[in-house]
């Protein structure tokens, strides 16, 4: 099955339409500190194998990293796992920034 991609006005809308999902940011914590989407929770990337009892198989998840890359490895793996309800953040934070919230820092 191939892994939707979102893009940050689509993902925006979900949010403003209060749809049931999971902002599951992979970047490192201090990336994290530094920007992030309100409502996101991290876990950085090379966690997720260990932390995965920690997502909802059944919940929608919106995986998020700095331009698109990171997210998209974290897509695939939960994937093989059997997650079925994954989407990237095409762009990642950085697009975020650039077309809906500009008071998310860039970096």
């Amino acid at each position: 099955m191939p892994i939707k991609q979102l893009s940050a006005i689509e993902l925006k809308t979900k949010i403003q339409e209060k749809e049931p999902i999971i902002l599951l940011d992979v970047r490192e914590p201090f990336e994290f500190a530094h920007a992030r989407i309100e409502g996101s929770v991290t876990i950085p990337l090379g966690q997720i194998p260990a932390r995965l009892t920690e997502l909802d198989m059944e919940q929608e998840i919106v995986l998020i990293c700095h331009h698109g890359i990171r997210s998209m490895q974290a897509a695939n793996f939960l994937t093989q796992v059997g997650f079925s309800k994954i989407n990237n953040l095409v762009g990642g934070i950085d697009a975020w920034s650039l077309k809906c919230d500009s008071s998310v820092a860039r970096y």
